[in-house]
């Protein structure tokens, strides 16, 4: 978990343009995700002012700003730029109220604009600095992609889940990290898992090493980040481990506060995990688009023991 983002690495992200301040984009700090629009501080209530956030400028308080008597504005814009005020920001490309480039500059606060709507600039930002300031959490495992759908191989150390991942690959399937995924919650229903800076492209496989998988199979085969839709937990099989043949019932494993739904496969001499972890992907896709295969088959046989009953 970051503890702040700098201005300057939130114009790089968002491709902002900076109109002053520049000398202090890396020195004002961002320590929340939220944004303000100030309104009511425009018209000069202050008391629930929050002046640790970006302070974001549309069409209406740009306009409000542009109508109010120039003492009035000079006093508001000065109470505006608080000490831990990270940046002004304009949306729409249009021009700063008078007076705030003065006052942003007389605080060390950097004046930034951008040509998107307010709204989709709010999203955009909020989405950015959620991701970069949330709660991480490293977990032990392969994370891929298969079909557009991110799933957590996890197991025993040296069970198979980078020879496994590997394969994947082979077939046309994306890495996000091996050995090591660390993920944060994005919103009420969505995990997102990605890798460490040190381990990113790599995968470790026994008696090769390391393998920088980008560079053998190209940037087609290798991704940033993705949503953690499913849990693949590959166990070792014994004969009296219990495993579900039916698929009747799916476990979950909570990641901070998302239940993530979870299978397990028992790995076993002829069996091959891959293909096995590529068809549960795409069965966990069918179930969610509304066709369930074990539900088919117990109507199917609920039919024939009617069918049956009746003869």
């Amino acid at each position: 978990m970051a503890e702040y983002v700098t201005v300057a690495a939130l114009v790089d992200a968002a491709k902002l343009t900076v109109l002053s301040g520049q000398e202090y984009l890396q020195e004002r700090k961002i320590v929340v995700s939220d944004i303000s629009r100030p309104g009511l501080e425009l018209t000069g209530f202050f008391n629930y002012y929050p002046h640790e956030r970006i302070q974001l400028f549309g069409r209406t308080e740009t306009s409000f700003a542009r109508n109010m008597d120039a003492v009035d504005r000079h006093e508001v814009l000065r109470r505006m730029c608080s000490r831990d005020t990270p940046a002004f920001l304009i949306s729409r490309g249009l021009t700063p109220p008078e007076g705030m480039l003065e006052a942003a500059a007389a605080a060390h606060i950097p004046v930034l604009s951008s040509a998107l709507p307010t709204t989709r600039l709010s999203s955009l930002i909020t989405d950015y600095l959620d991701g970069e300031l949330a709660e991480r959490e490293s977990m032990h495992g392969v994370l891929v992609e298969i079909y557009g759908l991110g799933v957590l191989i996890t197991g025993d150390s040296g069970i198979g889940k980078s020879e496994t991942a590997l394969e994947l690959i082979q077939r046309g399937h994306r890495l996000i990290a091996d050995d090591r995924v660390d993920v944060y919650q994005q919103d009420e229903q969505t995990i997102i898992g990605s890798a460490p800076a040190i381990l990113k492209h790599m995968l470790e496989v026994r008696g090769i090493g390391i393998v920088d998988v980008m560079d053998l199979f190209g940037a087609g085969a290798v991704r940033e980040n993705t949503s953690v839709s499913l849990i693949v937990h590959l166990a070792n099989w014994t004969s009296d481990k219990n495993f579900d043949r039916l698929g009747s019932g799916m476990d979950t494993q909570m990641i901070f506060d998302v239940a993530v739904p979870k299978i397990t496969v028992p790995v076993k001499v002829g069996r091959n995990i891959a293909i096995l972890i590529e068809i549960a992907a795409m069965n966990y896709r069918a179930k969610t688009m509304g066709y369930d295969a074990t539900k088919k088959f117990e109507d199917n046989l609920n039919n024939l023991i009617a069918q049956n009953s009746s003869d």
